[in-house]
């Protein structure tokens, strides 16, 4: 079974903490490190970003990682050759996000078929349309095991949101507001209303509630709301805080979330 339904079918009632951090950055060589840190400080999930020179749904933090990791060289052939090196060591599901030119031009298939033999569970491409998903990316994508995450936000209709439920596998990334990533003290109402707007729907797939995630009380609003919390921007910017020092990043972020 894919290591991301896997990990759902487990987890009770447990709720998970899945964590962001762009690959290259803050140091070329740290991808494989960090995720092993993470493993063993109990994340459930890790999100792996492939950098790119336009990264249209990111905010400024992320952004400046991606420019960095690419002046220290970060690929994704580079990227997939670092995880084959920690494939047999990781058993949480590891998920590359990324945007749609970079695997293009590496090639779809290529794509799916490097993803397995690095141990990747899935993809979340946050500018793939989802007909182009539907009907070209997902029969690969199938083919070889390989999750297609997609995203929903408060602007998607009740209409989209159960045709994205009812073709995809996995989890659905539910962004918490029609923004970039980045920073939120608080959830307003508005946003408590769309968690419990989507809450009511009863999906098939569990969901991940995402941006803006970075203390103990979106934290909590995210966890209650859905099988768990993603963390990018916050995590990122500990990370090169701490000059790579995935540890330490953790312990920082851990009281941030606890404080």
């Amino acid at each position: 079974m894919n290591k991301i339904n896997t990990l759902f079918a487990q987890r009770g009632d447990k709720k998970l903490l899945s964590l962001y951090f762009c690959a290259g950055c803050p140091t070329l060589d740290s991808t494989a490190d960090v995720i092993l840190t993470m493993q063993r400080r109990g994340i459930a999930m890790v999100e792996v970003g492939i950098p790119f020179s336009d990264p249209l749904a990111d905010g400024p933090v992320i952004q400046s990682a991606a420019t960095q990791a690419l002046k220290n060289g970060m690929s994704v052939q580079l990227l997939f050759e670092q995880l084959k090196t920690i494939k047999d060591q990781v058993t949480i599901p590891i998920v590359l996000m990324g945007y749609l030119n970079p695997i293009l031009h590496y090639g779809i298939e290529a794509f799916c078929q490097s993803c397995v033999e690095a141990g990747v569970s899935g993809a979340i491409i946050p500018d793939l349309p989802f007909d182009d998903y539907l009907h070209t990316v997902k029969p690969i994508a199938d083919r070889y095991d390989l999750r297609i995450i997609m995203l929903i936000t408060p602007e998607t209709s009740d209409e989209r949101i159960r045709f994205i439920d009812d073709h995809t596998d996995g989890f659905i990334y539910m962004v918490s507001s029609a923004s970039i990533t980045g920073t939120q003290q608080a959830f307003n109402e508005q946003k408590q209303a769309y968690f419990r707007r989507i809450n009511a729907m009863q999906l098939r797939n569990p969901r991940m509630i995402g941006f803006g995630i970075s203390n103990a009380q979106t934290l909590q609003a995210a966890q209650d709301n859905a099988a768990g919390a993603i963390i990018g921007s916050k995590f990122v910017t500990l990370l090169n805080d701490t000059r790579g020092d995935a540890d330490a990043a953790l312990d920082r972020l851990f009281e941030a979330l606890n404080s």
